[in-house]
């Protein structure tokens, strides 16, 4: 278990997250940099690449599930052996910000990633029985079917209707609009698009969805699935934007007339509920019956997207 990010601040955040795997029968092994610190960072960028290197190169080690997200996981970019990986196919797991590995990792190597909770999300005191379990089961069958929906805010929102089957990409919309301009630019073009965020301005969501456009990020996708936007929607700064626009205002404004499937609000990201889900496989969106289905084993697919 690497941390490509952002460190753990209490060591029982770590602690607690090993407890909560040997409990239910698995072995944890601890990147030798676990405990390294540069401020807001888990240590230097090259120590952390190595770490995650060393969890894909070691036969003993089925999958790596990441400690965190938080800030810094692009900074490994750039000293990873993409060979390599591609060599010792294995689940990597993790989201926010572990979405620059995703991205990088999927259209280097064409592997399939998984967008799912970090250990100390997973093993946190307020963690749901239901993320904890949607991540064994995947790990476990690698997840095709339904992604279910939140069992305590079932409601989803179709912002254009349509269904259509294709790649599954994406993961934090700020850390997708980072990749832009860099050797690891995510590509969107023919693919279902994901994204969540949390704790942003509406404005500023306006801003990230206005850049991906301008890119040219938007006009080729298939489909949009938008996860949860927790903390993102107008009334978190009211008193400096009296009359903003709502979020549902901004999607809708940026997505709906891309004329492709649209669906808003299934628990993807940030919110009380987690649904882990495989990046890269295909998945068919029917936005009209709400509907986001895994079609192909994130174990055994391979991304259709590889430089």
């Amino acid at each position: 278990m690497p941390a490509p990010a952002t460190p753990y601040h209490n060591r029982s955040q770590l602690l607690r997250g090993i407890k909560f795997w040997e409990s239910r029968g698995y072995r944890v092994k601890v990147a030798e940099g676990i405990a390294a610190r540069d401020g807001y960072l888990a240590g230097s960028a090259e120590g952390r690449a190595r770490d995650l290197m060393a969890c894909f190169e070691d036969p003993q080690i089925d999958a790596i599930q990441c400690l965190q997200g938080g800030y810094g996981s692009n900074h490994l970019l750039p000293f990873l052996d993409y060979d390599v990986i591609a060599a010792n196919p294995k689940p990597l797991i993790g989201y926010s910000d572990i979405t620059s590995l995703h991205v990088a990792i999927r259209q280097r190597t064409g592997l399939v990633t998984f967008y799912g909770p970090g250990l100390i999300a997973m093993s946190a005191p307020e963690a749901t029985s239901f993320t904890q379990d949607r991540l064994i089961s995947v790990l476990r069958d690698g997840g095709q079917g339904p992604v279910p929906a939140d069992p305590d805010d079932p409601f989803l929102l179709t912002l254009h209707g349509g269904r259509v089957t294709a790649p599954l990409v994406g993961g934090d919309l700020w850390e997708l609009r980072e990749t832009l301009a860099t050797p690891w630019e995510v590509a969107t073009d023919g693919a279902l698009l994901f994204f969540e965020e949390v704790n942003v301005p509406t404005w500023q969501i306006d801003g990230m969805l206005a850049q991906l456009t301008h890119a040219g990020k938007l006009q080729q996708v298939a489909g949009v699935v938008v996860g949860q936007m927790a903390g993102c929607d107008w009334a978190r700064d009211r008193a400096s934007y009296p009359s903003t626009k709502s979020l549902e205002d901004v999607l809708e404004h940026y997505l709906s007339p891309l004329g492709v499937p649209v669906l808003y609000g299934l628990p993807l990201g940030h919110g009380t509920s987690l649904a882990t889900i495989p990046l890269g496989v295909r998945a068919t969106l029917d936005a009209g019956k709400q509907e986001l289905i895994i079609e192909e084993s994130g174990l055994t697919a391979r991304s259709a997207q590889a430089d």
